[in-house]
């Protein structure tokens, strides 16, 4: 709702980042926990290092915030990847995949759902993947995006009654800094990747968050337990 404060993580870059600005050119006030801050801070923006792998230090966080602000949306964007094939897949790698894709966007809800409630109003949009359908190399990433889809699921469920949606975004091959810098527009790998998308391009941060803000608008009140590919058409299939 504009003129609340919204919160995002992960908003230092990337679609994060994106988010951020977009939700400030809306007229929010935006929250943004990220273990970096940004290069700028942007007026009205509200930068708050966290560790949201580090359970504790994420209850403290949302604690401190919700009770000086209410905070009726929430983007939670933050996560973590480690490409690993099955056989080299290691306990420490999913016990850190699992505490910033799944636990974190669960403690963030607990702690900003009395407000919600409160007002009648809340918008929570995770943020998934493509490759939940299936990656070479994601068997964990994969399996915490796929579960927190299943979280979003149930989380609509419970709160449709309260004025609160629900709703998840599964991007495909976005073209953020990380990600170019991963896959130069010259490597084989990154043309192959570029051919695969129907569309014929990568995606931009802008056109993600164009996708999230939609399911935060205050008139999206219908739409809630949702899955959105925002992949060029991807997740429908291939084109050759």
């Amino acid at each position: 709702m504009k003129g609340t404060t919204a919160l995002v993580t992960g908003g230092s870059r990337g679609i994060g980042r994106a988010v951020v600005e977009r939700l400030l050119n809306d007229g929010y006030e935006v929250l943004n926990f990220s273990r970096t801050a940004p290069k700028q801070l942007l007026p009205g923006e509200i930068f708050e290092s966290v560790d949201l792998g580090d359970a504790k230090r994420t209850r403290e966080a949302i604690g401190d915030w919700a009770a000086k602000k209410q905070i009726l949306s929430l983007v939670n964007n933050a996560a973590m990847i480690h490409v690993a094939k099955i056989q080299d897949v290691t306990t420490e790698q999913i016990e850190e995949m699992v505490a910033l894709n799944m636990v974190a966007p669960l403690l963030l809800m607990q702690g900003v759902l009395p407000a919600m409630r409160a007002n009648k109003y809340g918008r929570i949009v995770n943020l998934s993947s493509r490759a939940m359908l299936g990656k070479d190399g994601r068997t964990v990433y994969g399996g915490t995006k796929a579960g927190l889809v299943g979280m979003t699921r149930t989380w609509a469920l419970e709160t449709a009654t309260q004025g609160i949606t629900v709703n998840a975004i599964a991007p495909g091959p976005i073209a953020t800094d990380l990600f170019l810098d991963s896959n130069p527009p010259d490597l084989p790998q990154t043309k192959k990747i570029m051919a695969s998308v129907p569309v014929g391009r990568f995606g931009e941060p802008d056109e993600v968050a164009h996708a999230i803000c939609m399911f935060l608008d205050p008139k999206a009140g219908y739409i809630t337990g949702q899955l959105l590919y925002v992949c060029g058409g991807l997740s429908v299939g291939l084109t050759g």
